[in-house]
């Protein structure tokens, strides 16, 4: 019958205008049909404009954090989220940095929310990546400091990482090698070692983060990296440096006489 026909077909367009990534952002907006109010269209046209003329450097955290929801969240105004994340996690690295657990809390925040910030921190550590990856660390240091402060200074609990050096000293493999807690994470000279000689690395830099943001090294970070020293002593390998990354600098061994 021609009403059922207009029903059913009502019914499919419905269900093919679900979003993609879940019913959470869907229910807290208008309907796909439903006009967009024009302050919010005129608001989002001018935030894109001046990013576009001027960059965004000169645009204040909360204001980056609206350009990046918008994809999201289309049709509501994504200011108020914006402000409770910077003010929640304190500036928008910590934003991107934070765990899915700890997004999922914020009200408002769906799932569609959560993949544009990870996916924006995932791309931001893969460009940071690529400029250190096989490249001598002799002409590129300032890059690999870059990178690991985008990787490692936002985290909320220690991350010990390797960088595998090559026989000119180029990068040939970065991997995590601990997670732990706020001040602490172990490390097993041994398996640091068995992993170089796995890579072939004839050197290496240790480094990470202290999530205090103070990269003062404690008696147990000055004894691991004694140990690690000998250990690659013992087996002909060089470590070059352990970097200790925190808030806004990082602290060398080697430049403040530590190896």
């Amino acid at each position: 019958m021609p009403g059922q026909a207009s029903g059913m077909a009502h019914d499919r367009i419905s269900s093919s205008d679900l979003p993609l990534f879940g019913l959470a952002e869907a229910q807290a907006q208008p309907a796909r049909g439903d006009k967009v109010p024009s302050y919010l269209r005129d608001h989002r046209a001018r935030l894109r404009e001046r990013f576009m003329e001027g960059g965004g450097a000169p645009m204040p955290d909360y204001e980056l954090l609206e350009l990046l929801l918008f994809r999201a969240i289309p049709r509501r105004d994504v200011k108020p989220l914006a402000r409770t994340l910077i003010d929640t996690f304190g500036d928008l690295g910590c934003v991107l940095a934070a765990s899915p657990a700890q997004l999922k809390k914020i009200e408002g925040l769906g799932p569609a929310v959560l993949v544009e910030l990870k996916l924006a921190e995932a791309i931001a550590h893969r460009i940071a990546r690529a400029r250190v990856i096989g490249r001598p660390v002799v002409s590129s240091w300032q890059a690999l400091l870059d990178y690991c402060h985008t990787t490692m200074t936002n985290r909320a609990t220690e991350q010990f990482r390797i960088m595998f050096l090559d026989t000119k000293n180029a990068v040939i493999a970065d991997e995590e090698q601990a997670r732990g807690t706020v001040d602490h994470v172990p490390v097993y000279p041994r398996e640091v070692v068995k992993r170089a000689l796995e890579l072939d690395a004839k050197s290496l830099i240790l480094v990470h983060n202290h999530p205090s943001g103070d990269p003062t090294p404690s008696q147990a970070d000055i004894a691991m990296t004694d140990q690690i020293d000998r250990a690659c002593q013992a087996l002909g390998l060089t470590l070059h440096d352990h970097l200790i990354i925190g808030k806004s600098n990082e602290l060398s061994f080697r430049a403040q006489g530590y190896l």
